[in-house]
């Protein structure tokens, strides 16, 4: 079952490429159930302090506009989180249903959120995938972006 968006619904016309009806906004607070849902459904896998919730209010405390959602009619169908600390650009928890995929929604949102980081002075956007993803390694290299050289490392603060 698809989570459906509560809110009016603005018609949008499809840039070229993504479908009829898709609009990209911001999240909103109502939308908090619908992501948790979809990021339960897409990132089954998630670490145990990965709890979309405590994800979600984290992020509204920092650069809450670069949160986006993707919406196809009522139902809503996609995210993107991103940042921007000055040097780099980085985008989080892109995440499509998957009776949605290969449709354009998740290029949409990666093409949203790099404007968005663009307009910022952005001048270079991270992102990290799971090694042996290879069905979204091939997303993002199509995309543009390219795999580098280096460790990603990480220390859990709380």
């Amino acid at each position: 079952m698809l989570p459906r968006a509560t809110t009016a619904r603005t018609p949008v016309s499809a840039p070229r490429g993504l479908p009829r009806g898709l609009e990209i906004r911001a999240y909103r607070e109502s939308d908090e159930a619908l992501v948790g849902r979809l990021w339960r459904a897409v990132f089954p896998e998630s670490s145990g302090w990965n709890i979309p919730e405590q994800d979600i209010a984290r992020k509204l405390t920092v650069q809450p506009d670069l949160f986006l959602v993707a919406c196809l009619d009522s139902s809503l169908v996609g995210t993107a989180m991103g940042g921007y600390d000055g040097h780099r650009g980085w985008a989080h928890l892109v995440a499509v249903h998957p009776d949605f995929r290969r449709r354009g929604v998740g290029a949409g949102l990666m093409r949203r959120l790099e404007e968005a980081l663009g307009a910022l002075g952005c001048p270079k956007v991270n992102l990290q995938v799971r090694s042996g993803n290879e069905t979204v390694i091939e997303f993002y290299r199509k995309l543009g972006y390219t795999t580098e050289e280096r460790v990603s490392m990480g220390k859990r603060l709380a």
